[in-house]
């Protein structure tokens, strides 16, 4: 699926079986791209067009057509928003083979596609994102020593874009989401903590739905609850400021307050220094 299309591609290149961001590098020419209609699917030109540019010999072009048709409706079948098949071999016979392939599927069809998401296996995952799914955070585990707690998604990449312009390295993407309460915000400290990487934390909450107070609450509890040891910068803004600014103050906790983003990044970066 593709954003810029607004719909399905078939994307393809002869220069298969090697790292194909490598090539649309060195040489974007050797990938061409095919838009297909979703209303009617792979036009019979198009898959012989594909065929072609994809260098199959004529002789084995309908059976090629077949074998790129069956995988447009397997696509579509399982909502899958990613088929990729990486190399599509010729045997000597002339017998085409998908030799090797990774699929992704789109997570709001769950409903529809038991036996699909019936084959994930927990295990393969991260334990702390098993664990952020429990209490509906979104979070990811990532390389760098900067803990992030941040409302919205567009939030949580900008702010680690900041730290990474600081010269900071952030430990993880956590989006508590819009309407988090204080539990939720105690568990995503819980999981942030207990990554041991975890040098400094950065909370930046952008309070729309989501109130300040509700968040240096549940930010205080849950730095009591893990005794956090490490430095922490708060970043409040939106509704009830004041009043959860003056929460963090009365804590007696050593939290470091920021009032903006720059601000925060910098002084989230600069703990590490010390």
């Amino acid at each position: 699926m593709d954003r810029d299309h607004g719909g399905p591609v078939f994307v393809g290149s002869q220069k298969g079986g090697m790292n194909i961001e490598e090539v649309a590098e060195s040489d974007p020419d050797s990938i061409f791209t095919e838009t297909i209609d979703i209303e009617t699917g792979p036009k019979k030109e198009q898959l012989n067009t594909i065929s072609e540019k994809l260098g199959f010999p004529p002789e084995i072009i309908p059976d090629a057509t077949t074998q790129l048709s069956n995988l447009y409706n397997l696509f579509i079948n399982l909502d899958c928003t990613q088929v990729e098949v990486n190399p599509l071999a010729e045997t000597p016979e002339g017998i085409i083979y998908a030799a090797d392939a990774k699929m992704n599927f789109d997570d709001n069809a769950s409903f529809r596609q038991k036996e699909v998401f019936a084959m994930h296996d927990p295990t393969e995952d991260n334990p702390l994102e098993v664990e952020a799914t429990k209490y509906n955070l979104n979070y990811v585990a990532m390389d760098g020593n900067i803990g992030c707690m941040v409302n919205g998604a567009g939030l949580a990449m900008a702010t680690m874009d900041i730290i990474n312009l600081y010269k900071g390295s952030p430990a993880n993407f956590l989006d508590v989401g819009g309407g988090a309460d204080e539990k939720q915000v105690a568990e995503a400290f819980k999981i942030i903590t207990s990554d041991p990487k975890v040098k400094a934390i950065l909370v930046n909450i952008f309070g729309g739905i989501m109130k300040c107070d509700t968040i240096a609450n549940g930010v205080i509890n849950a730095a009591r609850t893990v005794n956090l040891k490490i430095p922490l910068v708060v970043r409040l803004a939106g509704t009830n400021v004041a009043v959860g600014k003056k929460i963090l103050e009365e804590s007696g906790l050593p939290i470091i307050t920021a009032t903006d983003l720059d601000d925060a990044a910098q002084k989230a970066v600069a703990t590490l220094h010390h």
